[in-house]
């Protein structure tokens, strides 16, 4: 027997059809599916239909507007935000790394192409400024900043007084070294597996500046730029 209750599909022929599933369970159906052919009608009737505005009601059709609007606002305000920012103003932030020798960080690079294999020693860099740089290739903010690092390497390259350091969080050696490649920066980039708990990394990017003698003297998150890191640097030695 036939559930009365069940909604009809009225056939070309004049007939009614039972329907048995309403929705999208329907689009599953060859033997029911008439894709786009439905009308308006057979739609509704169907469930593959979205109520139409008239049919919403002027209260809510008013409280769909102003939420439009209130995105709109919101959206502009965060553009005019990013617009107006000082790309210069790096973020330094707390950390109780800062004002204590840094943590060990050595092992084999695994970027540049020409150096993977060799081994590494922050150590080694005693006597200049060095940009500890946690990153991943999968990370929007660390892409963006990747030309200022770029920037500021080449920058104070001549003069030896600073210098960059990678090391690359839950990315494959082989998508680092493509992403060098690809984005240019010479310096040394290292597997950050079993030093992210020593530096007390959350998120990337996160970077430290460790002074000429070893000092973790800022930690920054977010993205930095070139010259965010020379007024960093100017301001923690006092120049």
């Amino acid at each position: 027997m036939t559930d009365a209750s069940n909604p009809r599909l009225r056939l070309d022929n004049g007939d009614e059809l039972p329907i048995q599933v309403r929705g999208y369970q329907l689009l599953g159906r060859p033997m029911l599916n008439r894709g786009t052919a439905f009308t308006h009608d057979e739609r509704k009737v169907l469930g593959l239909t979205l109520p139409r505005a008239r049919d919403l009601g002027p209260s809510l059709i008013a409280w769909l507007a102003s939420l439009a609007v209130l995105v709109a606002v919101l959206t502009v305000a965060f553009v005019a935000v990013l617009a107006t920012r000082d790309p210069a103003q790096d973020r330094a932030t707390e950390s109780p790394l800062v004002g204590e020798l840094a943590p060990p960080l050595a092992g084999e690079l695994i970027a540049p192409a020409d150096s993977v294999g060799t081994a590494f020693d922050l150590d080694r860099l005693r006597g200049q400024w060095v940009v500890v740089n946690f990153f991943a290739t999968w990370c929007v903010p660390c892409v963006v900043e990747h030309p200022e690092l770029v920037e500021f390497s080449e920058r104070h390259a001549e003069v030896g007084d600073a210098s960059v350091v990678s090391v690359v969080f839950d990315d494959s050696a082989e998508d680092v070294t493509a992403f060098f490649e690809e984005n240019g920066g010479e310096w040394p980039v290292l597997d950050g597996e079993r030093v992210i708990l020593d530096w007390a990394v959350a998120a990337v990017p996160e970077s430290f500046l460790v002074s000429p003698d070893g000092i973790v003297a800022a930690k920054i998150t977010g993205g930095v730029t070139a010259d965010g890191l020379d007024e960093l640097i100017g301001q923690v030695s006092g120049e």
